[in-house]
């Protein structure tokens, strides 16, 4: 009897380590994503992670899941949200700029976190280096300080007697003061002066637009704001109503009616956040992983925004474009 009972566990173990492999095989990774921002905001850096995701294998809902918390605007409730990642015991958590990013890093010291944008991921306490990351937290790093000359150049080039130019920013923004030197460093270099205008708040981009008319400005540089993010539309409007030529960071500004964008292409670096991902889901850890800078950079130029204000884009920055769009 006894013989026979051995046998009959040993199978029954077998059997079950068996069932528990097979379990363990096919279970579907739970990653994270945490934005300060709405879905309607940030829709084209979506679809850009998740093609990022397909170009990997992952097909949302069959062989991934994917959690999404927005703080549609509403930064005091970024806290709660990512606490709520962690709750949900999620492989990754994936993170839009430096505020969320943030509000992740104080969640947790052992969930990975992939930053898919943030301006001065070494400035902001994040890595200890972008080689060598350690902790926890590794992604993508938008900073690029030779931008700012970049767009100055291409002002001068569309506007040849710019000589004031109104600089919108948002003062609380982590980076927004490096931002703002290395766009005075390259003022100086250009011999342009200056006015910068602070948006705290959506109320401030009219205000905003009302001191650069009465500042003479001849044209207006966006820097990176959530504030001015999340109302691009209404920015592109106002700098049209005012006649004003301006710049901006994301190609997104321009799709919405702005003029122009030269920057770093950030549906472009959510595509390559999926990276990111695959390679935790397969046992890398961020530590490890170095911060990858932008290696993709765009010139945008929207001919109707122009033709509003009546102004003409020279052909030699039109043949520079990588979109026109008409």
């Amino acid at each position: 009897m006894k013989k026979a009972v051995v046998p009959a566990i040993i199978t029954l173990l077998v059997g079950l380590a068996v069932i528990a492999a097979a379990q363990q095989a096919t279970k579907v990774p739970r990653i994270g994503f945490l934005s300060a921002s709405s879905p309607s905001v940030i829709s084209a850096r979506l679809e850009a992670f998740r093609q990022g995701l397909r170009e990997l294998g992952y097909v949302e809902g069959k062989n991934i899941v994917i959690e999404y918390r927005y703080a549609e605007e509403k930064l005091d409730r970024l806290p709660a949200l990512a606490a709520e990642l962690v709750r949900f015991k999620v492989e990754v958590i994936v993170t839009g700029g430096s505020t969320s990013t943030r509000a992740a890093k104080e969640v947790t010291t052992t969930i990975p976190i992939v930053m898919a944008q943030v301006n001065d991921p070494v400035g902001n306490g994040f890595v200890a280096s972008l080689a060598r990351p350690g902790g926890n937290m590794t992604g993508l790093s938008t900073l690029a300080p030779e931008i700012s000359g970049k767009q100055l150049e291409l002002l001068k080039e569309i506007v040849p007697k710019l000589f004031r130019v109104a600089v919108f920013g948002t003062s609380t923004r982590p980076g927004n003061a490096q931002a703002l030197k290395e766009t005075e460093l390259a003022a100086g270099a250009f011999k342009v002066q200056l006015q910068y205008l602070d948006i705290l708040g959506p109320k401030d981009i009219e205000t905003a637009f009302r001191e650069a008319h009465r500042g003479r400005a001849d044209a207006v540089l966006v820097l990176g704001s959530p504030v001015l993010e999340t109302h691009r539309r209404q920015t592109a409007e106002l700098a049209i109503k005012s006649r004003l030529p301006a710049i901006y960071l994301s190609s997104e500004s321009v799709e919405d009616g702005g003029l122009v964008t030269y920057g770093v292409s950030i549906p472009d670096l959510y595509r390559r956040a999926a990276t990111y991902v695959d390679k935790i889901l397969k046992g890398r850890t961020p530590a490890d992983l170095p911060v990858e800078q932008p290696m993709k950079f765009e010139l945008v130029i929207n001919l109707k925004a122009a033709k509003q204000i009546g102004l003409t884009i020279p052909p030699n920055v039109l043949a520079r474009a990588d979109k026109v769009i008409k």
